[in-house]
Parts: C-alpha cells; sequence; structure tokens
C-alpha cells in the first residue's frame, strides 16, 4: 500500500510537472512565432533566395591559402618553426622511433611475452592468454611490423595524452575557476569528429608522423583531463576533512588522499584514452600515421575488401585486448596491487631473457612461412557476393539493391527537401528544437553554430551531410530502443547481447567501413549503414540500463493495478528513463556525426569529402573550411539534443 501510495504520489507530481513544461514549450513556441512574423518577412525581401545568401557569407578560401602558403614558404626559416615547432617535430619523431626500434629488438617472441606479462600482472591469466594470441593473430595474418608501427605511434600518443590529461584535470579538480573555464572546452571537444582534428595539425606540420601523433594527443586527452577531474572534486568529504584536522599541507592532502581516492577514475580515463588513441591513430594515416591504419586506408582506396579486412582483426584485436586489460585492471584495483616490484622484476627478467633468445637464435622477425594469406580468399568471397547477392536475388532483391532504394527513396528525398527550405526557416526549426529542450543560451549557440556554416559558404554540403546524419540516427533510434527494450525485458537477451556490444564498442571506427565497403560497394548508404553500426551498441547499452533503473516499486504499483507489459513500458518506464532516452538520443546523434564523416573515404561525399579531397590534395582552404563546417554542425547537432539539466529535471 506504501508503495502505491508513493507511486500515485509520484504521478501526481510528475503529472503537474508535465503540465508545467507543457505551458512553458506553448510559451517558448509563441515567443518564436512572434520572432518569426517580425523577422521572416525583413529577412525575406532583403534575400529572397532560399539557400543561404551569398551576400552573407565570407570567402576564407583567400586568406587561407596565402596562410598556408606562408607557413609552408616559412617552414624552414621562421623562428617561431626552428625553434618551437620544428623541435616538437624532432622529439615526437625521435620517440616514436626510439620505441619502434625497441619493440623491434624485442623480436616477435619478445613483445608478445611482454605483452601477456603485463595483462596477466594487471589482469589475471585469462586475459594475458588473450594477449599473448591477440598478437600473435597479427603475426599470422602477416601485420606484425604494421602492428610494431601502430604500437609505437600508441605508446608516445598515449603517454603525452595521459600527462596533459593529468595536468589540466588537476588543474580543474583543483581551481573551480579552472574548472568553469575548461568544461566548455571539453564539451566542445567530445563533440567534435575526429576528422576535425587533422587538417590544423596539418597545416602546421604537414603530413607525416609528428601531425598525427600531435592530433592524437589532442583527441584523446579529454577524457583524461575530464575524469581526473571528476575523482578529484568528488573526493569523500569524510575523509579530506580528516586529512586537513592531521594538520597536512596541501601538497599531503593531494598525494595521500585526493590522488588514491581518485584512482577508479584516473584508471578510466586511462582506458578511455587508450581506446580514443588507438580509433585516432588508425584515422590519421590519412595524414601519413602509417601502420595498420595506412594499409586499411590503402586497402579501401583500391576497394581491395580483403587486404583491409586483414589489416582491420589487428586493429580490432588490439582494441579488444586494450580495453579488456585496462577495465579489468580498473575492476581489480582494491582488491589486488598487481603485484610486488620483486614479480615484476622477475616478469621483466623473463621477457628480456626470451628477446635475448630470439636474438641469439636471429628470430626476431615473424617468421614469413607463419604467415595466414586470407585477402584472396576473402576477396574470391566478395566477388561471388557480388555476382549472387549484390542484385537478383528473388524476392529480396539484394544488398546494392537496398542501398540503391535507400539513397532514392530517403537518402536523396530528405537531401533536397533540406536544401530547398529558406535559410531562415532551417535555423528557425534549430532555435525551437533547441530552446524547447533547452535554455535560451542553448538555443542561441545552436543557432550561431547553423549560421556559421552558411557564412563559411558551405550551406549546401551541410545539409548533404546532415541528411545522412538524420537518416542514420533514425535507423539507429529504432533498432536501438527496439533492442534496448528487449534487453531489459529479459536477462537472457541482455547476456546473449553483452560480448558484441564489447566488441562493436571497442572498435575503431575506421574498421566499420571494411564490412559495409563488402556488401554495399561505396556510396552514401554505406556511409550511412557504417554509422548506424558504430552508433547502436551506444544507443541499446543507454536504454538498457535507462529502463532497468526505473524505480521497482512503480512498477509494482503498476502490474498491481492489472497493467500488461506493453502498459508497463508505454505508461512507466519510458516516461521515467526519459533523461536517458535523451541521453541516447544524443549518443546517438554524436557517433553518427563522426563515422558519416569518415564515409567520405567510400563515397560518403558531402563535408566528408572536401576534408578527404583537401587532405589528399593539400588544398587545405578546401580542407579547413569543411572541418570547421563539421565542428559547427557537431556542436549544433549536440546542442539540438542535449538537454540542459534543469530541463530534464523539470521534464523528468
Amino acid at each position: 500500500m506504501a508503495a502505491v501510495t508513493a507511486t500515485v504520489g509520484h504521478t501526481g507530481v510528475s503529472a503537474l510537472l508535465r503540465t508545467a513544461t507543457r505551458h512553458r514549450a506553448l510559451a517558448k513556441i509563441l515567443l518564436l512565432a512572434v520572432a518569426a512574423a517580425v523577422l521572416v518577412p525583413v529577412l525575406d525581401s532583403r534575400w529572397a533566395s532560399g539557400t543561404w545568401p551569398h551576400a552573407l557569407t565570407v570567402d576564407l578560401a583567400g586568406p587561407l591559402g596565402r596562410t598556408s602558403d606562408w607557413i609552408i614558404d616559412n617552414r624552414d626559416s621562421h623562428p617561431l618553426f626552428l625553434y618551437f615547432f620544428g623541435y616538437v617535430s624532432n622529439a615526437v619523431v625521435l620517440c616514436v622511433r626510439a620505441v619502434y626500434l625497441v619493440l623491434l629488438a624485442a623480436g616477435w617472441a619478445g613483445v608478445t611475452v611482454a605483452a601477456g606479462l603485463v595483462a596477466w600482472r594487471a589482469a589475471g591469466i585469462r586475459l594475458a592468454l588473450g594477449t599473448a594470441a591477440a598478437f600473435l593473430a597479427c603475426g599470422l595474418l602477416g601485420m606484425w611490423v604494421p602492428t610494431l608501427q601502430t604500437l609505437a605511434l600508441m605508446v608516445v600518443a598515449v603517454l603525452a595524452s595521459v600527462a596533459l590529461g593529468a595536468l589540466l584535470g588537476l588543474a580543474a579538480g583543483l581551481s573551480d575557476r579552472t574548472y568553469r573555464a575548461l568544461r566548455p572546452v571539453l564539451d566542445t571537444m567530445q563533440v567534435l569528429p575526429a576528422f576535425a582534428y587533422l587538417l590544423p595539425v596539418v597545416l602546421i606540420f604537414g603530413i607525416g608522423v609528428p601531425a598525427a601523433v600531435l592530433a592524437t594527443v589532442v583527441y584523446a586527452a579529454p577524457p583524461m583531463a575530464r575524469l581526473t577531474a571528476l575523482g578529484l572534486r568528488d573526493a569523500d568529504t569524510g575523509v579530506m576533512e580528516a586529512v586537513t584536522s592531521l594538520g597536512a599541507t596541501a601538497r599531503q592532502r593531494l598525494l595521500t588522499a585526493r590522488l588514491p581516492l581518485a584512482r577508479k577514475e584516473l584508471l578510466l580515463g586511462l582506458n578511455q584514452t587508450i581506446m580514443m588513441a588507438l580509433s585516432m591513430a588508425v584515422i590519421a594515416s590519412v595524414i601519413g600515421a602509417g601502420g595498420l591504419g595506412d594499409r586499411v586506408y590503402q586497402a579501401l582506396a583500391s576497394v581491395d575488401v580483403g587486404a583491409a579486412l586483414a589489416a582491420g582483426i589487428p586493429i580490432v584485436l588490439l582494441a579488444v585486448v586494450l580495453d579488456r586489460v585496462t577495465g579489468a585492471a580498473g575492476e581489480r584495483l582494491g582488491t589486488r596491487t598487481g603485484g610486488t616490484p620483486l614479480v615484476w622484476a622477475y616478469a621483466l627478467a623473463a621477457a628480456v631473457a626470451v628477446a635475448l633468445a630470439g636474438r641469439l637464435t636471429d628470430r626476431l622477425d615473424w617468421p614469413g612461412t607463419w604467415t595466414l594469406h586470407i585477402a584472396e580468399p576473402v576477396n574470391r568471397v566478395v566477388g561471388w557476393m557480388t555476382d549472387h547477392l549484390y542484385s537478383g536475388v528473388p524476392y529480396l532483391g539484394g544488398t546494392a539493391d537496398w542501398a540503391g532504394h535507400f539513397t532514392t527513396w530517403v537518402l536523396d528525398p530528405l537531401r533536397d527537401g533540406l536544401q530547398s527550405l529558406p535559410w531562415w526557416s532551417v535555423l528557425l526549426v534549430v532555435a525551437a528544437l533547441a530552446w524547447l529542450i533547452g535554455t535560451w543560451r542553448t538555443a542561441l549557440t545552436a543557432v550561431l553554430a547553423m549560421a556559421a556554416i552558411g557564412v563559411l559558404g558551405v550551406w549546401k554540403p551541410s545539409l548533404d551531410t546532415l541528411s545522412q546524419v538524420l537518416a542514420a540516427v533514425a535507423v539507429t533510434l529504432v533498432l536501438g530502443f527496439a533492442t534496448g527494450v528487449a534487453a531489459a525485458r529479459s536477462e537472457r537477451v541482455e547476456r546473449l547481447l553483452r560480448p558484441v556490444l564489447d566488441v562493436f564498442q571497442t572498435m575503431p571506427q575506421f574498421v566499420y567501413l571494411i564490412p559495409v565497403v563488402a556488401l554495399f560497394g561505396v556510396g552514401r548508404a554505406p556511409a550511412v549503414a557504417a554509422a548506424v553500426v558504430y552508433a547502436l551498441p551506444a544507443v541499446v547499452r543507454i536504454t538498457t540500463q535507462g529502463l532497468r533503473a526505473v524505480d521497482p516499486a512503480a512498477l509494482e504499483a503498476a502490474r498491481s493495478l492489472g497493467a500488461t507489459g506493453a502498459q508497463q513500458l508505454r505508461q512507466v518506464q519510458l516516461p521515467l528513463a526519459r533523461p536517458a532516452l535523451l541521453l541516447a538520443v544524443n549518443q546517438g546523434v554524436v557517433l553518427v556525426l563522426a563515422v558519416v564523416i569518415i564515409g567520405g573515404l567510400v563515397g560518403g561525399g558531402a563535408l566528408g569529402y572536401d576534408v578527404v579531397f583537401g587532405l589528399a590534395q593539400g588544398d587545405l582552404a578546401t580542407g579547413l573550411v569543411a572541418g570547421a563546417a563539421i565542428v559547427c554542425l557537431g556542436l549544433m547537432l549536440d546542442r539540438v539534443t542535449q538537454p540542459t539539466r534543469r530541463a530534464t529535471k523539470k521534464g523528468a
């Protein structure tokens, strides 16, 4: 009875909040309608064209071209490059080369044993065996040297990212002013697609390893900074008061209390930094990172699916191993120290002994006879699929037919519809959506970001990209919500999905392009398909967690009143899980945009193509303008789909 009473009271409060929210939404819509009635006639009389007015654009091609030319002409002579950027570039090259030479000197056996021993001490024997098997699989696939190249770049980038992120997080965790200043910067960096980071570093450092490493550092440092700050700021106040009462200085409080209490957040930040660094290191192959990503990129450029898969499998194995080992180390933290220094010394001695044995027997390089060539068989399978599954399948059509129908019936009408809308109507819709879900500041940010796209002169390509994002998000949400509901209502379904979602969530973005090219060829539909597969695991997980977190008393009360399962879902679980569902929408949009942009590599066109073209042809003006538009589009989509904390609480 108490549960029913509590639920009824909660329902009454929720009804009042929903009524108040509805009235606020109507008031916002009326204000927007009044503003539109005043501004639209003025705008239409001045700029009647449907597309963005040319008079409101700023041509940045000239200034950017001149800036690019100046940088290229002065790289070898200007003091800024000679005594700062030059030293940074040389230091990065030396560090990556040193790590790579150490890995080569250890040999395939030494690297494998060392990786297995580290995994054993950090996460246990099962993951140690899995780690050793993953490294051996990289060699069997003929990718040992590219794997070492990627690892060398990863080691340097992760160390630099952790150092930079920890310093920023330390400053933000200890200073409210620094935290307030850094938070919007980290929020913005979190929604930017990976491609947006490539162009600025290429402009300064050119194509090569230094640009790839620095782009990876900038991309991977924010999670470490955010989680470090979170761990320091959420330190147990009771413990901190006790330490302070003992007369500890600020430095002593940091070293003996705050940092130990934040160990799990720090290790989680390390995990996220490693995963983002691997993802970016693969994407950075476009600007000369080399390694496994370069093999995938070259194979995709020639539509060699077999070669792309041979390089993609080691990337997936590395991602899974790194995620599992760091995640398991975080779970074991506090229950196991990871081994005494003597044990670590024995492990290091064993790895050195294996490496020396390999050198003495001249077995450092991976044996060529131990290589499994899968490219040709895979390409034969792809050829068979092209002949039998792409089209002409009775009643079903084929994968190429599906892609063509999706492009003709969904992508083309959506793109043409968006591009035919008057520019001011697009801004009005953005303002309405952002204001309804957030505050006037949210709406202003979203409108300014969208208007900046028009000012940059890439209005139509941006709407083309937006159409692909909207189509992919719609498919992702339908599949993700349906799968999340099924997983939330069935333990068996959740157990079956868990390993699949784990693997899919650890795979770098680049890898998703391989299967869609094999199935659908190239074009906009494959780019959308890759984006859907990439974003789906996050939407499923957030939806499942949100529905499972619903108050059991509310569900029990609904069942006691005779509600069916569908009624419980529709009237209790979905309304109470609204914040989680909104978060799922936001994350789906951000993740979809990241892969739709990369889809420019497989015929996605629009802004992604402009970035790839600018990088490939050295046309940095085109690439930088497209990159800036991607930043603005990502910021707009994030603001439109991310309710403020106050708005979420009022609507809950």
